[in-house]
């Protein structure tokens, strides 16, 4: 991509474009905000630096670049985390200043920035890309500061220190001084005061004068000042005010950029400066999509499916339309309308939505989707932020869905913390897109389907499903450091997305890596935090059509971890049994009933289950009824009687496990029974067979826990699913969530 670089003097931004080019990328611009007054150095801004501006003009001869300055005539009005379009505020200032560099250089689209660890201007400069259908490039951010200041001195970076404002730097000794010859004195404050190395709590702040994208010259300082802000006995402020400067050219020069490249930059002269002005010139209407509301729905009466669990905290919502050829995205848009207008009639909105569940019948459709969902799901109709999501394609037409199927997690609360990181980065991969990568909920982190995607590139790693799945574990893994966690040891279940491509003497090499992984991940993680507890985490292996980007497999992790603490959850126990009969419908506890079950509990709280029935579980399930027929690859053709009677075998498993661990069906937060398509049965033949049972049920055991005529359930199509990579064959699965409020 060509890029834009924010360059605010700092060794961040310049380092930050390093690694951008590294990546492929090619800067073919620079961008500056500074102060209105020349003779101010530093402005009282979250944003930005200031300090050093004086000399940022000659960063364009250095680099030969066209450099686009701005004067700030806003200010910071917004001091919380998320931003919003406001007037007058100083980020508008940067929306104006790339709104400009845009229209001068229309092939460029991306913009590259130094942020390590603020949130505050991250966001802040994602909001300003996504209005502009920029891609934001933040290469540095996330990454450990100690190996971070390492690489930009051995890169060639030279820096100097033009402020100071941090207990053990005092300006009179360490103003003006090389970043290289602070290096040991910054890790020794560090372990005295635990300051940030790179300065990224404010202790210092820099000015390049050299590095190796300066081809043309590098800047000498020959005079300043030190100016003192604070004289405070411990932490004393002081600013180094430039008096004069030069140029000296380098002999050896080494142009990054080949002619075709000046040529396509645009027409002004390399190495010039513009400065950026308030105009409605070249003003063009920035990336907002299209409003669709329910009530503007067409006056076509569909008929739908709907479930919804009973949870009163925490309930999931399912929707499909049962009469439909309308095509994807007609589906997707009257289902999101639909899903719109009920969570309304509840007294909620997309805000509280905590997750997602995107099932298509087309993957080739994937960006038509998403085009569509946008139009219901984004940042303005979730100010506490846009909900997780995954999406894959199963088998729904084949089963007698739509083309579209939606599943909501709804909270009845907005306490959630969420995590949105659209720039592209070398810490995770990108959400460029209305949806996070994790959404934290009262303990239950919801992260969203992760990919083997390579961060930097966002590209799918080379090498085959193992390694794809190696990746998807390590980006799993850096999202939940962001929650003080490790998928290591606070899963609760993973979900392994398997496309059809992936061969079957590959699936189980998947297995074989994710066990080494997360065990690897395990001893590393309990090493850092002194302890040794930990989930035992329950795994579900699903086989799909096909996974975004034409992917091999797709992780979705769900994690235990208590909002706002950074202790990781004891290791847990088997409750005690109860008494209460279970005898339905003639079934009795059997030893191998527990080959059927994979459960993770944490007491008093949570109840994970997943319910395995194979091939032959199910004729000993029906040993009393006719053999079943054996057809391709060990798939077996059902009767309707073998179904009905699996099917009450299941909710009467899972009502024997939740209540051996004192939990009911009203604490159920998502149940799912995946079905595989060779079974040939259809949704319409097998919803009233689980509807049916869970009734008997509720009669039999005098819990009436049903309520209205709306399933509590989900029935997801699939190839294939199992609790294992090798043998995803079961005849039913089923994958239950339970929370306690």
């Amino acid at each position: 991509m060509k890029v834009v670089a924010l360059v605010s003097g700092g060794k961040d931004s310049c380092y930050a474009m390093m690694k951008a080019i590294h990546y492929g990328h090619e800067i073919v611009a620079l961008a500056n905000l500074m102060p209105l007054d020349d003779s101010v150095d530093e402005l009282d801004s979250y944003m930005y630096q200031t300090v050093g501006h004086q000399i940022i003009v000659r960063y364009a001869e250095c680099m030969g670049l066209p450099l686009f300055r701005r004067r700030i005539q806003g200010s910071s009005r917004h001091q919380e985390l998320g931003y919003k379009e406001t007037q007058g505020d100083e980020v508008e200032d940067l929306f104006t200043l790339l709104r400009e560099v845009k229209r001068k250089i229309p092939s460029i689209t991306a913009v590259s920035s130094g942020a390590i660890a603020s949130d505050y201007q991250r966001l802040r400069v994602e909001s300003v890309c996504s209005r502009l259908g920029l891609v934001s490039l933040a290469y540095l951010w996330k990454q450990d500061q100690s190996l971070l200041l390492q690489e930009m001195i051995t890169s060639g970076i030279v820096a100097v220190t033009v402020k100071v404002a941090a207990m053990g730097l005092d300006p009179a000794k360490h103003l003006g001084k090389e970043l290289a010859f602070l290096t040991a004195y910054l890790h020794k404050l560090k372990e005295l005061y635990g300051i940030n190395v790179c300065g990224e709590g404010g202790e210092y702040e820099t000015l390049t004068l050299d590095c190796p994208l300066f081809s043309n010259a590098r800047i000498v300082l020959d005079e300043h000042q030190v100016v003192m802000h604070s004289s405070d006995a411990i932490a004393p402020v002081g600013i180094l005010h430039p008096l004069a400067f030069h140029l000296e050219n380098k002999a050896d020069v080494q142009n990054l950029k080949s002619q075709d490249n000046i040529h396509d930059i645009c027409t002004q002269k390399l190495g010039s400066v513009y400065e950026v002005h308030d105009s409605l010139e070249g003003c063009e209407a920035t990336y907002k999509p299209l409003d669709y509301r329910a009530d503007t729905m067409d006056g076509i009466e569909h008929k739908f499916n709907i479930s919804r669990t009973n949870n009163k905290g925490t309930f999931s919502l399912s929707f499909w339309l049962q009469d439909s050829c309308n095509g994807l995205q007609e589906d997707l848009r009257i289902v999101l309308g639909k899903i719109e207008s009920q969570l309304l009639g509840l007294g909620f909105g997309w805000e509280n939505v905590l997750y997602i569940h995107l099932y298509i019948d087309d993957m080739n459709k994937f960006s038509e989707a998403n085009e569509t969902y946008v139009n219901f799901i984004r940042q303005e109709k979730c100010p506490f932020g846009v909900p997780s999501r995954s999406t894959v394609q199963v088998p729904l037409i084949e089963s007698g869905f739509s083309s579209a199927y939606i599943e909501v997690l709804v909270s009845n609360n907005k306490s959630k913390k969420v995590l949105h990181v659209q720039s592209i980065s070398c810490w995770a991969p990108s959400c460029i897109g209305p949806y996070s990568q994790a959404t934290l909920h009262e303990g239950i982190l919801h992260m969203a389907g992760q990919l083997g995607l390579d961060p930097p590139t966002m590209n799918l790693c080379q090498g085959g499903p193992d390694v794809e799945l190696e990746q998807a574990l390590k980006n799993s893994e850096a999202v939940a450091k962001c929650y003080n966690c490790s998928v290591s040891t606070s899963a609760i279940v993973f979900v392994i997305y398997c496309s059809k491509r992936v061969s079957s003497s590959e699936r189980p090499n998947i297995q074989e890596k994710q066990e080494t992984i997360l065990r690897q991940m395990k001893i590393s993680h309990l090493q850092e935090a002194d302890t040794y507890k930990g989930l035992d985490p329950l795994f579900l292996y699903v086989l799909v059509p096909d996974l975004p980007k034409r992917a091999c497999v797709e992780v979705k992790p769900i994690l235990y971890v208590e909002d706002g603490t950074d202790t990781v959850p004891e290791a847990l126990t088997e409750r005690s049994r109860s008494e209460t009969p279970s005898h339905y419908w003639g079934f009795k506890p059997e030893n191998w009933h527990g080959s059927c079950i994979q459960k993770c509990v944490v007491s008093g709280k949570i109840c994970a289950i997943i319910l395995n029935i194979s091939s032959e579980l199910a004729t000993k399930i029906c040993f009393d009824s006719q053999p079943a027929d054996n057809v391709n690859n060990g798939q077996y053709s059902l009767p309707k009687a073998y179904m009905e009677k699996i099917s009450k075998f299941c909710i009467y498993l899972l009502d024997k496990v939740m209540t051996d661990n004192d939990f009911t069906w009203e604490d159920i937060m998502s149940l799912r029974f995946y079905i595989p398509e060779s079974l040939q049965m259809s949704v319409q033949l097998l919803q009233p067979m689980f509807c049916n049972a869970l009734f008997e049920l509720s009669e039999m055991s005098h819990n009436n826990f049903k309520n209205g005529e709306e399933p509590i359930f989900n029935i997801v199509p699939v190839i294939g699913a199992g609790k294992s990579a090798s043998s995803m064959d079961d005849v039913v699965t089923c994958e239950l969530l339970a929370r306690k409020y």
